[in-house]
């Protein structure tokens, strides 16, 4: 099973990625967290970004899809991964796509976590107050200005993914303001659906 989820920040994507990493035995794969990784472990294309990284150059896409290639080839990515913050762009899709057909796989979902915006300020602000009211810190990214930027940022990724992923007919959204394990159940029944049409 080989999946992106998509959503705006505090749409309950790390949620929804924990459970279904537990469900299906399945690896959940941040592009942040492999390019750490990745030049912690000093591998070809690890230097590469450490270089870059250190001039302060941005990684370019195609560095980031070949560690997302050599990761995907890890054996505990056999049964499949959860694709996290990637891609964010039609280029980054595009190569995405030329990267997997290579090795003979595709993507076998796509699911956006739709949300109403006023709702999901709401949603991150009381998270904030709870988390503060338990003596708890709270996240300097769930500042109200700081969500609606990070807000505006993710409808501009995703209203150029959309219509590449609808196209290819694995595009899916669901209410991410219903319950959690509604939104579960619905995620549940579109892979269901995905692994039907595949096989």
């Amino acid at each position: 099973m080989r999946l992106i989820l998509l959503g705006p920040p505090g749409a309950g994507k790390g949620t929804q990625s924990e459970r279904l990493v537990e469900a299906h035995s399945i690896v959940q794969l941040s592009t942040g967290d492999m390019l750490r990784a990745a030049v912690a472990a000093g591998t070809p294309v690890g230097l590469k970004a450490k270089d870059l990284m250190a001039r302060g150059e941005l990684v370019p896409d195609e560095v980031v899809v070949q560690i997302v290639a050599d990761r995907i080839d890890e054996p505990d990515a056999r049964n499949g991964f959860i694709l996290d913050g990637f891609p964010r762009t039609l280029k980054q899709a595009e190569a995405l796509e030329a990267m997997l057909e290579a090795k003979g796989l595709k993507l076998n979902q796509v699911i956006e976590l739709s949300v109403d915006e006023e709702a999901l300020l709401e949603r991150v602000e009381r998270r904030a107050r709870e988390a503060a009211a338990a003596g708890k810190p709270t996240r300097s990214d769930d500042a109200p200005d700081v969500v609606r930027k990070r807000i505006a940022d993710y409808q501009n990724v995703t209203a150029q993914l959309k219509p590449f992923y609808k196209q290819r007919g694995v595009y899916a959204s669901v209410d991410g303001m219903a319950p959690i394990g509604t939104v579960t159940r619905e995620i549940d029944g579109l892979l269901a659906d995905a692994r039907a049409t595949a096989s």
